[in-house]
């Protein structure tokens, strides 16, 4: 008997180091003539982008083998640099932040991998993924040569090749291909910016993958390098829009693989908007078109996911407009934002099966999402009295300049009369109160920068409580990014001084003291459910005006009654069997309002027709 254990021992250990020299062997990927070639033989890219941290960590596989089931042999990926160094040379890699974890599984489930390092990404996160604490010089020129930006960025893409540079190809690892940058094309034409990039990530370790650059076709010549294959980026609305697009590309490279590296098959949401609808079969044929050709393609997105917290990004045309998104990454996309295929995911399957002529494992079942009854506020606790120690600074300061990222930044000063007073440069959004008074907000997004303070006589106390929305995450003004008050305030022309600074990122809920005393304007409120059965929701949050939501301790993200969103994802890993805690803070609250679970998301809800909404009635300190 001892001797048949000690065989199957033995035969176990064969097994089992033959399935990790499997996993661990070494494989080549690059470009031959007008295609990837993968250990010398030909090889069509058919990928499917996804964020690691916008999808919870328990779901990673499960949105992994929804991604091999329609088809797909490659993820795609973006790190976002913010998140994974918080301060300089802080660096975390930890929880739903393990990116390495989230390529190795994507290997385990049979998929490659292309890897967006950045160090800027887009896609609609906050300040483009950039790190904040960037803007604490506020002379910084991010995406240049300026050693301001060019050091702390070498820095941190060395850190991260210690996590992923091993995980490439040459190392046995899935990623095939490594991006250079992101869309520089689109921001500025500087090549010697894009080598100095290109070396940093060689420097970094990647090596042992395809490096590439990625533009909008127009746009490669500015953005591309000539020792570099690129990869274009367009969506397709129409019938042919994927021919037109790739002929464009031939007229800048003649040579080199066809590449559709971002396929938007789908689009995101703005604060005020309309969720978007885009074409199901206009994108299912240019994605077939293209498969059949043999050019490879990525689909931006195939699973959007959720931008939780405060990380969602603004739109703005670099002359003044701002359009923050909401929280919701759902993109119309395949796979909606909880994980559940959608008529696009079963029309794309299908594009692709007929295009290769391969048919694609079964779709796996996806767990029904639960009810939850409505629960209602019946705990509160005032902002006003949970301040923090201020800051005293005889001008005012941004977010940046107290150290904050994101969240909230209260302002308090006198002020002697009334009249028009300015807030140059906010950003974003602002309620302005006079001796605890609420008297009226201002909206980047509205271009408000100003009002009239009426009635005031003698000394006043004035307040200016600041959200910063979400930095533009695209184009020319992300280097004036910073948040809150980034420049003065003015009565009357006259600058105002002598301020205390209140820095509230709400970052940490935990000593907030909830009692049933009634509270209304910016309060926190605090309500409980139980479960018997956890499973993923989306909790109406219509009776509510601007805020954000947590719900055992999770940030889910924002509140804003403008809609289009009125729902927030709640996944099922974050609910417990028991009791759960759900705290709403609201800028316009009150007592008594609720909060349900529904089993479907609501993300085209008009909301409020008007944001003049917000600005109706007053509230007063509690």
């Amino acid at each position: 008997m001892r001797l048949r254990l000690m065989a199957l021992w033995l035969v176990c250990c064969v097994m089992c180091g033959s399935g990790f020299a499997q996993a661990a062997a070494k494989h080549t990927f690059g470009v031959e003539g007008n295609q990837f070639v993968l250990d010398g033989k030909p090889f069509q890219v058919i990928s499917g982008e996804m964020h690691y941290i916008r999808i919870p960590r328990a779901y990673w596989r499960a949105r992994l083998r929804m991604a091999k089931a329609m088809g797909l042999n490659t993820i795609t990926t973006y790190v976002f640099w913010n998140e994974h160094e918080p301060e300089p040379g802080v660096y975390d890699f930890s929880g739903n932040k393990d990116v390495a974890e989230f390529i190795r599984e994507a290997q385990q489930e049979g998929l490659y991998v292309i890897l967006r390092p950045g160090p800027y990404a887009c896609a609609e996160w906050e300040w483009g993924g950039l790190p904040a604490w960037l803007l604490r010089d506020g002379s910084i020129k991010v995406r240049t040569t300026e050693p301001k930006f060019m050091v702390p960025a070498r820095q941190w893409l060395k850190r991260l090749g210690q996590e992923l540079a091993p995980l490439q190809i040459g190392n046995g690892g899935p990623i095939i291909l490594t991006q250079v940058e992101n869309e520089y094309g689109s921001y500025g034409n500087d090549h010697a910016y894009m080598e100095q990039i290109h070396q940093a990530l060689v420097d970094a370790g990647f090596t042992k993958s395809q490096l590439y650059t990625a533009d909008g076709p127009e746009e490669v010549p500015n953005g591309s390098l000539k020792e570099l294959p690129v990869g274009i980026n367009f969506g397709a609305e129409h019938d042919g829009d994927a021919k037109q697009n790739f002929a464009v590309l031939r007229k800048f490279r003649p040579e080199g693989p066809s590449f559709n590296s971002e396929y938007w098959a789908g689009w995101f949401d703005h604060w005020g908007g309309k969720h978007a609808h885009t074409n199901i079969d206009a994108e299912a044929a240019n994605l077939r078109w293209m498969l059949s050709q043999g050019f490879s393609v990525s689909i931006y997105m195939f699973h959007g996911g959720t931008s939780f917290g405060f990380m969602n990004g603004a739109n703005s045309d670099g002359k003044g407009s701002y359009e923050p998104d909401v929280t919701s990454y759902d993109y119309d996309s395949a796979l909606d934002e909880s994980g559940r295929p959608t008529a696009k995911y079963y029309a794309f399957r299908k594009a692709i099966a007929s295009a290769t002529g391969v048919t694609p494992p079964p779709v796996p079942e996806v767990a029904p999402a639960i009810s939850v009854p409505s629960v209602k506020m019946v705990e509160a606790v005032s902002l006003w009295n949970n301040l923090p120690r201020p800051i005293h600074s005889k001008q005012v300061l941004s977010m940046e300049d107290v150290g904050q990222a994101y969240g909230y930044i209260l302002y308090r000063t006198e002020i002697a009369h009334g009249g028009e007073l300015v807030l140059d440069q906010l950003h974003s959004y602002a309620l302005i109160y006079v001796n605890g008074k609420l008297v009226g907000t201002l909206d980047r997004r509205l271009r408000q920068d100003r009002l009239t303070l009426a009635g005031v006589g003698g000394s006043a106390r004035l307040d200016i409580l600041v959200e910063n929305t979400g930095r533009v995450n695209f184009g020319s003004a992300l280097p004036g990014e910073r948040a809150g008050i980034t420049h003065q305030v003015t009565l009357d022309g006259i600058p105002l001084t002598e301020w205390d600074i209140y820095s509230l990122p709400m970052s940490n809920l935990s000593t907030l003291k909830f009692s049933s005393h009634p509270c209304a304007g910016a309060c926190f409120y605090r309500a409980s459910f139980h479960l018997t059965k956890t499973g993923d929701t989306f909790l109406d949050t219509s009776e509510f005006v601007k805020g954000a939501l947590w719900i055992n301790g999770h940030a889910l993200g924002r509140i804003w009654n403008v809609g289009p969103q009125r729902t927030l994802y709640a996944p099922g890993p974050w609910l417990m069997q028991g009791k759960n805690e759900i705290v709403v803070f609201d800028l316009r609250g009150a007592m008594g309002r609720s909060v349900r679970g529904l089993d479907k998301p609501i993300l085209d809800w008009p909301g409020a027709a008007q944001s003049a909404a917000d600005d109706s009635g007053a509230a007063k300190m509690q």
